[in-house]
């Protein structure tokens, strides 16, 4: 009868340590790769695709990738459509412009200091800045406090809304008309062809831009003491 014999174990492989030239040598060529595909990253990343990109949106989109500039009747740019903005400086010459809503943005459309009040919906603050505003705009353009629509009354979360709803626009017109000794019904219509629908037809409301509605007012009929 025959056995197996066990079997031998296999010595372990020794190999002399890596020299300290030869991990010189490995970390160096590591060294370089990494410096190349930095230096690729930093041309691809920080030089082509910007580039790409500013390529595209000026022939795609000019006028949004320039910030949607708004222009005078010089050609002057007077604002952005995304942007609103206080008009008028006095109270007398105020009353000669269309209002946009209320801002929070700073001393009001700071666009630096963009951002809300932080006061809370049910904040006796907000509450009673609320009605402050809706006796003032009644009392400016001679309506019942209750017409106040809620966009001349609240500020909007970036404090630099450039819409105003219709009906706010709507309510100012007899101030606006008066104040500039201009038709009622032509300011109306003005306010009727600068309001803008619904995008695509069914996303959002409808708005009015104060700044393209008070520069084609500005175009119509200048005020006294522009």
């Amino acid at each position: 009868m025959t056995t197996n014999a066990p079997p031998v174990p296999l010595q372990p492989a020794t190999t002399a340590p890596p020299s300290f030239a030869a991990l010189l040598s490995i970390s160096g060529r590591q060294l370089l790769v990494a410096l190349r595909y930095l230096l690729l990253m930093t041309v691809v990343l920080g030089i082509v695709y910007p580039v790409v990109v500013l390529g595209v949106g000026q022939l795609v989109a000019n006028h949004a990738a320039n910030g949607s500039p708004v222009t005078d009747s010089t050609g002057a740019v007077v604002g952005s459509e995304l942007i609103g903005q206080q008009f008028g400086g006095d109270q007398e010459n105020a009353a000669q412009w269309f209002a946009g809503r209320p801002s929070a943005a700073g001393n009001g459309y700071d666009a630096m200091s963009s951002g809300g009040s932080n006061l809370a919906a049910d904040s006796p603050d907000l509450l009673a800045l609320v009605e402050e505003r809706r006796e003032q705009i009644a009392a400016e353009d001679g309506v019942d406090p209750a017409d106040v629509p809620p966009d001349a009354l609240t500020a909007s979360g970036s404090g630099l809304d450039p819409h105003i709803s219709p009906a706010y626009a709507l309510l100012q017109v007899d101030r606006v008309a008066g104040a500039r000794g201009l038709s009622v019904e032509v300011v109306r219509k003005l306010v009727d062809g600068n309001t803008e629908g619904r995008t695509f037809g069914f996303i959002g409301e409808e708005r009015v831009n104060v700044l393209k509605l008070n520069l084609a007012l500005a175009a119509l009929e200048p005020a006294a003491g522009d």
